[in-house]
Order: structure tokens, then sequence, then C-alpha cells
């Protein structure tokens, strides 16, 4: 029997990060109760600046992006859940709730335009 030797990549490592015009896309997308992880890590550690976790660029992005979720969960459209796997890793996921299609119409693509 021959042994062979596969190399399976980190799916996290593989995929694009996630932006804030994408999130934002998803929500318009997404039926009431479907869900997004759109960060799995330490939040909190990696977006303070004294830490330096990430380089600024990214750690910039993640900000924006968690900032996003945040103003989705505000705003009513979505909530937000945190699911801890171990010592410093959660996953940060995006829930999307029901919402009137008055209100989905006319605040989704103002949102997408003000994350892109």
């Amino acid at each position: 029997m021959a042994v062979m030797d596969t190399n399976i990549p980190d799916i996290r490592a593989v995929a694009a990060p996630l932006t804030e015009a994408s999130l934002c896309t998803w929500l318009g997308a997404a039926a009431p109760g479907d869900s997004i992880t759109y960060h799995r890590g330490a939040l909190a550690r990696q977006v303070c600046p004294q830490l330096q976790c990430l380089p600024e660029n990214e750690r910039t992005a993640l900000q924006r992006l968690a900032a996003r979720a945040w103003k989705l969960a505000e705003l009513g459209l979505a909530d937000i859940v945190q699911r801890r796997h171990g010592y410093e890793d959660y996953a940060y996921i995006l829930v999307a709730r029901r919402r009137p299609r008055r209100a989905a119409s006319a605040i989704l693509p103002l949102l997408l335009a003000e994350a892109a």
C-alpha cells in the first residue's frame, strides 16, 4: 500500500479576506438566519495598534470590517454572534435578520456605496 503525502492548505490562508463591500453584498442577498463568519481570531487583540499583531493595512481593514458588522447590527439588519473555539480563537459571525422589503431596498444600496 503506497502512502501519499497530501498537502491540505489552511482554508483561511487561501480564501480572500472579507471586505466591507463583500459583507454588505452578502447581507443584501442573505435570507433571514443565514450567517457568515467575518473574522476568526482574537479581534480585540488583533485590532490593537500597540500590540502590532497585524501589519497596519490588515489591522485597518479588520477594524473597518468589524465596525461595518457592528453598524449593520445597530441598524437591526443582522445580529453578531461570537463562538469560542479555543484560547484566543473566536469566530465572529454575522447573522442576517428578517427585515421589511421597503427598508432593505432603501438602505442596503446606501451601505454598499458607503463601504466601497
